[in-house]
């Protein structure tokens, strides 16, 4: 399979280590894509759980998957601000259907102030026991935790001070 054009809509499809579905992100507009990352974009787009909810995004998000890093970002666009979710997943992959990672439990949450706090450390253990995550995993996952921190705090990658406006701007040339 090629990478999806610039403009073009893809799902987005987040797995949990068993295998099984966890979240599907109907429409996500491609700002970016090649072997190394794939920046795309969404507002107010479908997302259904594991479960069969479903509920609609807030605001306008921009999202950035990795191919060698185990976390992905999502920018979101508020009316105070820049805030951050960040999962702490695989690295992505893609073919015809979707962009798929699996979602490793563990998240962060950056405020605009680039202050943040980690989420879900008791979910993690939990899910790390159930599924059985092997050691090798367990240690990919705090070194790529540290990674992301280190991101932040040298905002770097997605947490540069333009990086979202800018790749905002260029999705509303889609919304047109």
């Amino acid at each position: 399979m090629g990478f999806p054009k610039e403009g073009e809509t893809i799902q987005i499809h987040s797995y949990k280590h068993n295998g099984q579905i966890h979240r599907i992100w109907n429409e996500t507009t491609i700002l970016k894509a090649t072997e190394l990352c794939i920046i795309g974009a969404n507002d107010r787009t479908m997302v259904t759980e594991s479960d069969g909810r479903t509920w609609v995004t807030r605001e306008p998000a921009i999202c950035y998957f990795h191919a060698k890093q185990w976390f992905n970002v999502i920018g979101m666009l508020r009316e105070d601000g820049i805030y951050y979710y960040c999962n702490i997943s695989s690295p992505f992959a893609l073919d015809d259907e979707a962009i798929k990672y699996i979602d490793y439990d563990l998240d962060v949450k950056v405020f605009p102030d680039m202050t943040y706090h980690i989420l879900d450390e008791d979910e993690y253990a939990d899910h790390k026991k159930a599924m059985n995550y092997p050691k090798e995993i367990d240690g990919i996952l705090r070194y790529h935790l540290n990674t992301l921190l280190h991101w932040i705090h040298q905002r770097k990658g997605p947490f540069a001070s333009e990086f979202i406006d800018i790749w905002y701007e260029r999705y509303l040339h889609y919304t047109k």
